[in-house]
């Protein structure tokens, strides 16, 4: 089924028949194999202005149909997982659209609910696991009431058990919270600081973009990637950001800063919201994997790079000696 189907669909549904035209999208998109980035957008594009026109039977159908897509619109599921428990579970439970940080954003919108559909997905990062056991047991953080604590004064050794149990579920409280706080960090100001250099890439890329000086920043962008300056001037010399987008997303850069080192760089590229929109879905579908393996071959090419230009290096120094040389017997024979 091509991306036309979609629009025929659309043609066929009379106005005001949004129940059918919601269902009947996400229907066509799911028997998609593997769905193209401009199908997934489209997708999107059809359904969410029709979401607040459907009923909740319509909303449930298509939260189950797509917590089995492996290429669900990510838009679409995070609407669809804000709707209350009964609608959402399927998604909740086992949809790969939505990740760790947007798991941890739903509980704390919504509690317990959804935190207890989120509980039973299969490979669930530890950590939003101790978070729910929290929210489960709260109880396991808070003092005795005054009256069981008198009742256990008499007896020295069970009080210091029960003072010690309460401290060891207090400090696990507060490593699960410590955990929590290191996992939203992508979203702060830490997330500044990346595995390529351990400071402050963004800061710098940022900077020496909006200088409007293109040697600083492609400077700022080799060091970032620990490529040459020669490939870093290739990625930014290209008439288009394609290049620029991998390079940011291997970097794992937010969306909002990609876009702003983008803008600036190539600020000829967005003179409509229309191309904003694209950048920002062309980055959200970018898997971060894929960007690395362009970096990584950029990093081979540098390297390839080097080692011909040390044998180049070799090879002359050798004949500019056997030239010496020769120069040097020709004047001993003279003499």
């Amino acid at each position: 089924m091509s991306s036309s189907d979609f629009r025929q669909i659309a043609i066929r549904t009379e106005a005001g028949k949004a129940e059918r035209l919601f269902r009947a999208a996400v229907s066509a998109f799911c028997s998609l194999t593997r769905p193209s980035r401009r199908e997934i957008a489209q997708l999107e594009d059809l359904t969410l202005p029709l979401f607040d026109e459907v009923s909740v039977e319509s909303r449930r159908y298509v939260a189950a149909a797509l917590s089995e897509c492996e290429y669900a619109p990510t838009a679409l599921v995070r609407r669809l997982a804000e709707e209350p428990v009964e609608i959402a579970a399927p998604l909740l439970t086992r949809s790969n659209a939505l990740s760790d940080i947007d798991l941890i954003a739903l509980i704390g919108r919504h509690g317990l609910p959804h935190a207890r559909a989120i509980a039973r997905r299969k490979e669930l990062n530890p950590t939003i696991a101790d978070l729910i056991r929290a929210l489960e047991r709260p109880t396991l953080v808070k003092t005795r009431p005054p009256e069981t604590v008198t009742k256990l004064t008499p007896k020295p050794e069970p009080v210091a058990k029960a003072d010690a149990d309460r401290a060891a579920s207090g400090e696990a409280a507060e490593n699960a919270r410590r955990r929590l706080r290191s996992m939203m960090r992508p979203a702060g100001d830490t997330a500044d600081f990346n595995t390529f250099l351990g400071q402050s890439a963004y800061v710098r890329l940022r900077e020496t973009a909006l200088t409007g000086n293109a040697a600083f920043f492609q400077t700022a962008l080799a060091d970032a990637l620990e490529i040459d300056f020669a490939t870093a001037r290739s990625v930014t010399g290209q008439s288009g950001y394609a290049a620029l987008l991998a390079a940011l997303r291997a970097l794992d850069l937010s969306e909002d800063r990609a876009f702003l080192i983008a803008v600036a760089v190539y600020p000829g590229e967005f003179p409509h919201p229309q191309a904003i929109r694209l950048f920002l879905d062309r980055y959200r579908l970018l898997h971060r994997e894929a960007a690395l393996d362009k970096v990584r071959a950029w990093k081979a090419e540098t390297l390839s790079r080097a080692i011909r230009d040390k044998a180049a290096d070799t090879i002359g120094g050798e004949r500019r000696d056997a030239s010496n040389g020769d120069d040097a017997s020709s004047s001993l024979k003279a003499s």
